[in-house]
């Protein structure tokens, strides 16, 4: 039998905080997704990044802009990866912001199963296993 093993999902990871990039991306290694990670928005070119089965994960406070501003910049450049944003204070204001950039919030602190959930379900949502 010929079995075809899919690559596993990959997450663009962008958050300048050093000791938390490390540590989130060991704990999304280690629930079975590849982690691209990047200190800095400045850092992720629109051109290099999967056109499928990946998941941008952008932290709202980046040195010099936001996680939004981020994510506009990419939108206007045809990236069309499902998108989340991670934040201490997920108000209603940052839920707006989050909806004009067709972007998640998962909130702060990361203790528990949401982020890894939120990503899966974005990622099967908008790439349904053919």
């Amino acid at each position: 039998m010929d079995f075809q093993v899919s690559p596993p999902p990959t997450v663009i990871l962008i958050d300048d905080d050093a000791a938390l990039l490390r540590a989130l991306s060991f704990s999304l290694e280690l629930e079975g997704f590849t982690v691209d990670r990047h200190r800095s928005g400045s850092t992720v070119r629109p051109n290099d990044l999967p056109a499928e089965n990946a998941c941008l994960v952008v932290d709202y406070y980046l040195q010099g802009h936001n996680g939004f501003q981020l994510l506009e910049r990419l939108r206007l450049h045809g990236v069309t990866l499902p998108a989340i944003v991670i934040t201490s204070h997920a108000g209603p204001m940052l839920q707006n912001l989050a909806h004009r950039v067709n972007a998640s919030v998962v909130e702060k602190p990361l203790l528990g199963p949401e982020l890894f959930a939120e990503i899966r379900r974005l990622i099967a949502t908008q790439f349904p296993i053919r």
